[in-house]
């Protein structure tokens, strides 16, 4: 049997590789990144495989997770509502932006404000916009994520485009995505991106990766793609070689029979194959 779960089809060689990171680089409840991760990422640059993050995080969350080769990676951030090349953090080249529609996102985010025990999270290019935050979601996104954040009283202080809208709900998901999904979702997905969090974006994961193949010409047939939820399924339905988590829910694993229980694993076994 092959070592990541049962039969498979044959695996071409990747020119691009993809990961989500909570859930999937890295496990529920830990915060950084395995020591591996980078010395494999840079062995695989040499042998002309690129690696970008896909996450739902914002980019400067993203940069200081992978801090030492930064500047060296692209990077699908907000569920690929926002795509930068390679390069400085502030130098980096946007690739691809993807903006809700004003009216729509602060609706959104007003509805999201009027459930009970639920908070919002509105995010700009790079800066995360919060709405009274509690002590919990702020120390969330500050001390665990590191995102840039902003205080504001409206959504309508917000001086530039909206990219994402975030339910942030710590007795879960099920509740709020019943109340949210049929107003919003089939405009905006309403991707469960955890086990507290609901993204409500234009873009999602699979317009990303298709728009960074563009940009580095590669045609998404050459690209692997590991995920572990909903908000991943867009992104693997598009890569030519997509890798569900085994711990990922029952529907999640019926629907995407290549699996595994590490990416790291899956790349050092790939970088042996070379």
């Amino acid at each position: 049997m092959p070592p990541g779960g049962g039969k498979r089809d044959p695996m071409k060689r990747p020119k691009l590789i993809v990961s989500d990171i909570d859930g999937t680089l890295i496990p529920y409840g830990q915060s950084a990144l395995p020591k591996e991760a980078f010395s494999l990422i840079r062995r695989l640059s040499a042998a002309g495989i690129l690696f970008c993050p896909a996450s739902g995080r914002q980019y400067h969350s993203l940069r200081r997770l992978f801090a030492s080769i930064a500047d060296e990676i692209c990077f699908l951030c907000a569920n690929g509502a926002v795509i930068f090349g390679a390069g400085g953090e502030e130098t980096a080249p946007v690739l691809s932006k993807t903006a809700m529609p004003r009216r729509d996102a602060e609706a959104v985010a007003l509805d999201i404000l009027s459930i009970p025990s639920i908070e919002v999270v509105i995010s700009g290019q790079n800066i995360s916009y919060l709405l009274h935050a509690s002590a919990t979601l702020l120390h969330d996104l500050q001390c665990r994520l590191h995102n840039r954040v902003a205080a504001i009283e409206s959504p309508a202080e917000i001086g530039e485009e909206i990219i994402k809208v975030s339910a942030f709900c710590p007795n879960g998901v099920e509740e709020p995505l019943a109340l949210l999904a049929p107003r919003w979702g089939s405009r905006y997905g309403a991707a469960v991106a955890g086990p507290h969090w609901i993204d409500f974006t234009l873009a999602d994961k699979g317009d990303g990766l298709r728009r960074l193949c563009a940009a580095l010409e590669i045609d998404p047939a050459e690209v692997w793609a590991f995920g572990d939820n909903y908000n991943d399924v867009p992104m693997l339905e598009l890569a030519g070689t997509p890798w569900l988590m085994r711990s990922a829910g029952e529907a999640l694993r019926k629907r995407f029979p290549r699996q595994c229980d590490s990416v790291i694993t899956e790349l050092s076994r790939l970088l042996a194959a070379i």
